[in-house]
């Protein structure tokens, strides 16, 4: 335990020998495609399949009259129709359904499918969404969510104020661009009448009961693997294929296989949520946070997913890791036809983490203070009450982040470094910190259960539900069971994502698995070592107890695989159980909010900024994240590159481009990714907080590494340039704009 692990599913990603069920095939196999819609806002006249369903290779083409269920799906609001029955709400609404027996004669039967439509105006906004004579995405109307939170009194504090700085923020649409695009096989059994399922996901067992539940199928007639995955970020967590897959291979009773191309990925999957912010924050004159208001307008797109959630988070988040005694925060999901948007590394906090940071650094320009020292006069500490008026009893190493920060060289040395560089190529080094709200919230059922069984070798299969995505949890459940068991991590296998060999342990997103799932691990492990000393004071004379490993009494030794085989003989099995409920909040405010067990992180980066052609490349990322206890340092350090990976990509490269509701760049040709060249220097430092409430101390860390990166990078092209931007990305033709203007007005 704390020591780097090889992560137990290296080998076979490393090697190619892994599988990903967008690999597997079987005979007879058929392939499925989707028809989406050709207008992002229309109404349904006519479906007429009659042309595709001739088609010489065509197994069948199912509408809406098909399902016979719901219809619909949504982790939070069921409202997306699995099929369109009378209208589209954007381009990747699914209008029908098409099995054949190629690639190439299924993407012909699409073409002859025959669809009228009667177009409807475009909701592209999700502030003109908000107006009165807006056009109508929805029936109930354009608002899918909208909360006000906060404490205090806000005109007292601006009121209390010495300096006040107000803005406006816009972040973009952001893709998740997983390798692995959706894809799957799905095969029914005519036997058992059983619907078996392979597609990519984060919640296998939630995805069963969306099948069950937009199919009108009995749900112990599904079942559903989700692993393994080639990557997520929260953009596998909503039902992407899976029910397509169901309807595909029921109505052919062959097995069907679909995997969507990239273009039509980012045309019909989830999406980060685009926000415009109004951020107004006040301090005294030695720094000390007065009040923070905020007015954010997210746009969920045409249907809800998980835009109230995420909304949420972007509120609780928005006054950053910082005590501040009056706070006024409101928001506004809309519904617009532009995609839609859903959970995504970070879940709102990476949008709201954008406003307040770069706030704080020009507060502390106008107070003259070094911005570190600023942010350490108001960090959160534990036993105080957030901006929400949500007290922090769990626990918090926000000011030793920023300490180790101070301490870099490279904060240190910013001016020195800043000040050595008098060509057209500036230097700067920029901070931010955040808050990053750990597990699904009070009111959402959070909850893990683990069953760990001793085999007849000795060794121990832990069956725990959530989901490998990439994150490494999988070597650090094994890492907890063998540290409990006493035995090496190779003798500990870990099933996962599949219902019907594992135990429902929740979702993997929220950053909860390490905290929930490894806290049910370790009690099922507990539980199996007193399964064991019952077992083996029943059927052997002696006191029995565990140590290292094994089960003595006196100078007796018994190895866990003498035990398993007697229990064998006996027709028994050696096992336990574990379950675990995340803790709590003390008060609910709604659904999800607010959440008492927190990640904490600050990033320093610097960056060069050539004046000449506007191209910023960042050069160092130091990321010290509050991880509680570190299970495995090493796949702390992993996820630390790949956040600020992502984070640098989501601030200066990566935006899906819209308009009218259409998708401009919906290909990596013109979707623009960083490479390996793009990547800077990344280190890592890494805080032990130790949480009490977890078996080992320890806090999930997954999104909190990547949150920051945007506004640390931004306050440090501030630094470079004196050029301070508010809309995300920073591209080269906007950073050369700015300059020239900036020196055009000088």
């Amino acid at each position: 335990m704390g020591k780097p692990v090889l992560r137990v599913d290296a080998r076979g990603k490393v090697t190619g020998e892994l599988k990903y069920l967008s690999d597997l095939s079987f005979p007879d196999m058929l392939w499925g495609r989707v028809l989406r819609a050709a207008y992002p806002h229309a109404l349904i006249k006519r479906i007429d399949t009659s042309k595709a369903k001739a088609l010489p290779g065509v197994a069948c083409v199912l509408t809406h009259k098909d399902v016979h269920g719901l219809n619909r799906f949504g982790i939070a609001v069921p409202d997306m129709p699995v099929l369109c029955e009378d209208k589209v709400r954007y381009l990747g609404d699914a209008v029908a359904l098409v099995a054949a027996e190629t690639k190439e004669v299924a993407a012909r039967a699409l073409e002859q499918i025959e669809v009228d439509y009667e177009p409807l105006p475009v909701v592209d906004d999700p502030e003109k969404a908000f107006e009165p004579d807006a056009p109508k995405v929805h029936e109930k109307g354009n608002v899918l969510w909208e909360n006000t939170l906060g404490k205090g009194d806000v005109k007292v504090g601006f009121a209390e104020s010495d300096f006040i700085v107000e803005q406006k923020f816009s972040t973009q649409m952001f893709e998740h661009a997983f390798l692995e695009t959706e894809g799957g096989v799905a095969k029914y059994d005519a036997d058992t009448g059983i619907v078996h399922i392979w597609v990519g996901s984060q919640y296998a067992y939630r995805d069963q009961l969306q099948i069950a539940r937009a199919t009108g199928w009995d749900r112990d007639k599904i079942h559903v693997v989700g692993s393994p995955v080639g990557g997520a970020f929260g953009g596998k967590d909503e039902i992407t294929i899976q029910i397509y897959l169901a309807l595909l291979t029921y109505a052919t009773r062959r097995p069907v296989k679909m995997v969507l191309n990239r273009t039509e990925s980012i045309i019909s999957g989830t999406k980060r949520h685009p926000m415009k912010m109004d951020f107004k924050v006040g301090c005294k004159k030695d720094g000390t946070l007065q009040a923070v208001e905020t007015n954010i307008f997210s746009d969920t797109g045409a249907y809800a997913s998980l835009g109230g959630p995420v909304l949420n988070l972007a509120l609780e988040g928005a006054s950053g890791p910082y005590f501040v005694p009056h706070a006024h925060l409101v928001g506004h999901a809309m519904y617009t036809n532009n995609g839609f948007s859903g959970a995504f590394r970070g879940f709102g906090t990476t949008q709201s983490c954008v406003g307040i940071e770069i706030c704080l650094d020009m507060l502390a320009e106008k107070i003259g203070l070094d911005p570190i020292d600023f942010r350490l006069k108001n960090a959160i500490h534990r036993g105080q009450q957030t901006a929400i008026d949500n007290k922090l009893f769990t626990s918090c190493g926000m000011e030793e982040t920023l300490q180790i920060a101070k301490q870099s060289d490279l904060w240190k040395q910013r001016e020195a470094r800043k000040a050595a560089h008098t060509g057209p190529v500036k230097y700067g080094v920029g901070v931010a910190s955040e808050i990053q709200a750990l597990g699904l919230g009070i009111g959402i059922p959070d909850y893990a259960h683990t069953r760990v069984e001793l085999t007849e070798e000795g060794k121990y299969i832990v069956r725990q539900g959530s989901i490998e995505i990439g994150q490494g949890n999988l070597t650090a459940f094994a890492q907890m069971a063998a540290e409990i068991l006493g035995c090496p991590i190779e003798h500990v296998t870990i099933t996962h994502g599949d219902t019907d060999d594992a135990a429902d342990s929740g979702t993997s997103t929220a950053s909860r698995t390490i905290y929930a799932v490894g806290n049910s691990i370790s009690r099922a492990s507990k539980n199996l070592v007193k399964a064991m000393e019952i077992f083996a004071g029943e059927q052997f004379p002696g006191e029995w107890r565990f140590e290292r490993g094994a089960l003595v009494s006196g100078p007796e030794r018994l190895e866990p695989a003498d035990l398993a085989r007697k229990a064998a003989t006996l027709g028994r099995k050696i096992e336990a159980e574990g379950f675990f409920k995340h803790i709590e909040a003390e008060k609910e405010y709604t659904d999800g909010l607010p959440h008492c067990l927190y990640a904490f992180c600050t990033q320093v980066a610097s960056v060069k900024v050539d004046t000449e052609t506007g191209i910023i490349r960042v050069e160092e990322i130091l990321t010290i994240p509050d991880c509680g206890r570190a299970i495995n340092p090493q796949g702390i350090e992993g996820q630390a590159e790949g956040g600020a990976a992502q984070g640098m990509s989501y601030v200066l490269f990566e935006e899906v481009k819209l308009h009218q509701g259409r998708f401009l760049n919906p290909r990596f040709a013109t979707y623009i990714l960083p490479t390996t060249m793009d990547m800077p220097r990344v280190n890592t430092r890494i805080v032990e907080s130790w949480e009490d409430t977890h078996e080992f101390g320890a806090k999930g860390i997954a999104e909190t590494v990547m949150v920051p990166v945007a506004p640390a990078i931004v306050n440090a092209i501030y630094h470079a340039t004196g050029v301070r931007f508010f809309e995300l990305p920073i591209t080269p033709e906007k950073m050369l704009r700015a300059w020239r203007e900036k020196h055009n007005a000088e």
